[in-house]
């Protein structure tokens, strides 16, 4: 497969996409879905033909959520559990490369935490080759350090990469004032400031991921990847979702 070609009307040349654990099972369920899996590389091979450099931050609650061992009577510790959920995150991504490659992409599995024979470092440099050889990368294994959320590290990796957006993929439109599954008048926001998810305390990622966007100015979207040809509509800019910036 040759080389991206760069496309100059592209809102965003590069991306991180963030995809929850969840994702990748069926809704309400646990462990991998071929279908969702599918469904998901298509869409992201959609997004990357029209010339967007993508990366990718799958999370692993759909195996093992770190926060599922805290407690005083929890056999295991909170920080080795947190280790085992950055295991799980490489299990999805190895999965995702796989998904990815049956629709022709070149991928690359890049992990926080070494483990050669499956995955590379995560090296800034090597990252940034990749990305502009066209090649898609799947960042697992979180940061490499407990008490950090998979958002956490899409906003990092944001960062490091110099992306242009995060993408929060969801299973809903957007951010919502309330719980649009519990209450029916929860009002669905076109447009916020990261003072605004601060202050409102809204569910749209963990305090220190919104605190990293909004010290460097890297905005997010949040989006709804069930719906059909969502990605591609984030990746072109089109109107889809919460925009999260600077100003509204």
């Amino acid at each position: 497969m040759p080389d991206a070609t760069p496309n100059p009307d592209l809102r965003f040349k590069r991306v991180v996409l963030k995809l929850s654990g969840e994702s990748l099972a069926d809704s309400g369920g646990r462990g991998i879905s071929s279908k969702e899996m599918s469904d998901i590389a298509r869409q992201i091979h959609q997004a990357h033909s029209s010339g967007c450099e993508i990366a990718i931050v799958v999370g692993g609650g759909n195996i093992l959520r770190g926060a599922q061992f805290s407690g005083s009577n929890a056999l295991v510790q909170e920080a080795t559990a947190h280790y085992m959920g950055m295991l799980a995150t490489v299990i999805n991504s190895l999965a995702m490369q796989d998904a990815l490659e049956t629709f022709g992409l070149r991928t690359r599995v890049m992990s926080a935490v070494p483990m050669d024979k499956i995955a590379e470092n995560f090296i800034r440099r090597r990252a940034l080759h990749h990305l502009s050889k066209g090649r898609v990368i799947i960042l697992a294994a979180g940061i490499g350090n407990p008490f950090v959320t998979t958002d956490t590290a899409a906003a990092q990796r944001a960062l490091e990469i110099d992306a242009d957006v995060v993408l929060k993929a969801t299973r809903v439109d957007g951010v919502y004032s309330d719980d649009p599954e519990k209450n029916p008048h929860a009002v669905l926001y076109d447009r916020l400031t990261y003072r605004d998810v601060t202050e409102k305390q809204l569910r749209v990622m963990d305090a220190t991921a919104i605190a990293l966007c909004q010290e460097h100015n890297t905005p997010i979207l949040v989006f709804n990847f069930k719906k059909e040809g969502s990605i591609v509509q984030a990746v072109n800019g089109q109107s889809v979702g919460t925009w999260i910036g600077a100003e509204k």
